[in-house]
C-alpha cells in the first residue's frame, strides 16, 4: 500500500477509554498512613515523637530549633516615644503655591483632605519656611511662632485647634 503509515507509527483513535495525560505532567503521589503494606505505614515518614509528628503541627514564628533566635541576637537601640504626636508640615511658601493651584479661601485640615494632600487623620503644622503674600485664615492643630507672626503680618488670622 502507498503512503501507508508504517505499523510502530500507527497512530490510535481518541477514545474515552484510552486518553491519557501527557508524560511526565502527573506525579503520582505515594498514600502516606495507609498501613505498612505501602511501604510508608507506621510512622508515615514522619520519625518518631515530638510536635512535629503530630496532626496539626505549626512552628512557632522565628523558631530557628534551639538557636538563639534573631531578634535576641541583635541589639536593641533608642526606643519608640509612645506620646509623639506626628504632624503634616507645611511651610508658608509651600502654602502660597497650594492656594494659587486649590483657590483656597481657608486652610483648614478639611481642605487639605478634600484636595487629597492629607489623609483623614493626620494633623497639620504650618512652619514659617518661606513667605506668605497672601492674607488667608488658618484653622490648624499646630504652628510655629514665627509662622504665627508671619501669618498675622500678612493680615490673616490662625487658630489653634
Amino acid at each position: 500500500m502507498r503512503g501507508a503509515i508504517p505499523r510502530k507509527y500507527k497512530i490510535k483513535k481518541m477514545k474515552l477509554h484510552n486518553l491519557k495525560p501527557a508524560e511526565g505532567s502527573v506525579h503520582k503521589a505515594i498514600r502516606i498512613g495507609r498501613g505498612e503494606a505501602s511501604g510508608k505505614g507506621g510512622t508515615s515518614t514522619k520519625g518518631n515523637k515530638g510536635g512535629q509528628s503530630r496532626a496539626g503541627y505549626k512552628s512557632k514564628m522565628a523558631h530557628e530549633g534551639g538557636q538563639m533566635p534573631i531578634q535576641r541576637r541583635v541589639p536593641k537601640r533608642g526606643f519608640k516615644n509612645i506620646n509623639r504626636i506626628d504632624y503634616k508640615v507645611f511651610n508658608l511658601g509651600q502654602l502660597d503655591q497650594l492656594i494659587e493651584k486649590y483657590g483656597f479661601t481657608e486652610i483648614t485640615p478639611e481642605n487639605l483632605y478634600m484636595n487629597s494632600l492629607i489623609s483623614r487623620t493626620d494633623l497639620v503644622k504650618v512652619l514659617a519656611n518661606g513667605e506668605l503674600k497672601t492674607k488667608i485664615n488658618f484653622r490648624v492643630n499646630a504652628a510655629s511662632k514665627k509662622a504665627q507672626d508671619a501669618i498675622v503680618a500678612a493680615g490673616g488670622t490662625i487658630e489653634i485647634i
